[in-house]
């Protein structure tokens, strides 16, 4: 009998322990995991086209020295902002000075004798009127006169060759821009020898160009007969868009016969000169007036050996994994071609957290815009 309420005891304990665990197991459950969600909604995303492209400036001057002199103080600074006609170096100026003084006075010396040869003319011309001189001595006067003006014309002639080549000591920067480093140094000798002294570019506006094949011209020929209708932009070298739109000014009349390519150029204004001639950038054309198709932010969108793949929360807040066919990235958004249907709330932030069939709380977040980026959590 003893025996009987012992087990009974025992047993009786034993349930109570398993309830006490059950109760703790269900007081020990965590909440369920927060997730950030941005609603699916239908975005104007155009068909994007990405070429290589290399920034051009429109004007670019090569300064070098165009008479020999020892360079005197240098006029700028390396990088400087200079203005057209900017005296940028000098070259010692003296020895070209005498030149054109020496000049200036055989000039004079021309006109001296083209007044003499002139006047001797005019006493020949008046003896021959008055029959007291000879046509002999009238004729010799006449060829003497002649000879002054041609020595008169290469005097001056040679003058302005002097005057030339003391105006070439300053070397002034024939456009507006900004002029690079000096290759020179000050008190070296210099000649038309001596190569580049400075570079001036102009970096507004600036051209991009970049190649186009024969079919990607007729597909977009076909897409857009005026090109008034394609926007042109370029992705610098860190990922991001550049503000400023450009436009397609000029194709090239002739085709690469290796490559099968088409050189294109677009032009921009480059108001905050983030172009650089020489730089290489992406250039992405696009439509004017792009349709509309639903989208989502890049931070739904996940990857694995199967295919793209996002999650969405129900409205009862239950996780739904969906996949998805997408295509590609412009300002941060993804367009969704299947799998997805607008005002769906999917999850931005929060999936390394979640699995399909969990309940979460969700926290609903505008609708994405582009160029968002959502920092994963962890």
């Amino acid at each position: 009998m003893n025996v009987r309420i012992t087990n009974a005891v025992t047993a009786l304990g034993v349930v109570l322990l398993l309830v006490l665990a059950s109760g703790a197991v269900r007081a020990q459950q965590p909440p369920p995991p927060a997730v950030l969600v941005q609603p699916a909604e239908m975005r104007a995303l155009a068909p994007q086209s990405e070429f290589i492209g290399r920034a051009q400036a429109i004007d670019k001057v090569e300064l070098r020295a165009r008479v020999t002199g020892f360079l005197g103080p240098r006029k700028f600074a390396d990088g400087d902002t200079v203005k057209e006609g900017q005296v940028l170096f000098e070259i010692d100026p003296a020895p070209y000075q005498a030149v054109v003084d020496q000049r200036e006075a055989q000039r004079a010396s021309a006109e001296a004798a083209l007044t003499n040869a002139s006047m001797q003319l005019k006493r020949a011309q008046e003896l021959l009127m008055t029959k007291t001189g000879t046509q002999v001595t009238a004729d010799q006067r006449l060829a003497e006169q002649l000879q002054a003006k041609a020595a008169l014309a290469e005097a001056e002639a040679a003058l302005r060759d002097a005057k030339i080549n003391l105006s070439y000591t300053e070397i002034k920067s024939p456009i507006a821009g900004r002029v690079g480093r000096a290759a020179v140094s000050p008190g070296n000798l210099v000649s038309p020898d001596s190569g580049v002294l400075a570079t001036v570019v102009a970096e507004q506006p600036m051209y991009v160009l970049f190649a186009v094949t024969q079919r990607e011209l007729l597909e977009a020929r076909k897409a857009s007969r005026d090109q008034e209708k394609l926007t042109v932009r370029v992705r610098l070298a860190d990922g991001k868009l550049y503000d400023e739109m450009g436009t397609l000014d000029f194709i090239d009349v002739q085709v690469n016969s290796r490559t099968d390519g088409q050189t294109v150029r677009a032009v921009f204004a480059n108001k905050d000169k983030a172009l650089t001639d020489g730089q290489t950038v992406r250039v992405v054309i696009e439509s004017a007036e792009p349709p509309e198709v639903l989208a989502v932010s890049q931070a739904a969108i996940a990857l694995d050996q199967t295919g793209d793949y996002l999650f969405v929360v129900t409205p009862a807040g239950v996780v739904e994994q969906r996949r998805v066919k997408v295509g590609a990235v412009r300002d941060g958004l993804v367009p969704v071609e299947s799998g997805l249907k607008a005002g769906e709330n999917v999850i931005v932030q929060g999936q390394q957290r979640v699995r399909a069939g969990m309940t979460v709380k969700a926290t609903v977040l505008p609708p994405a815009t582009g160029q968002t980026t959502v920092t994963p959590a962890r």
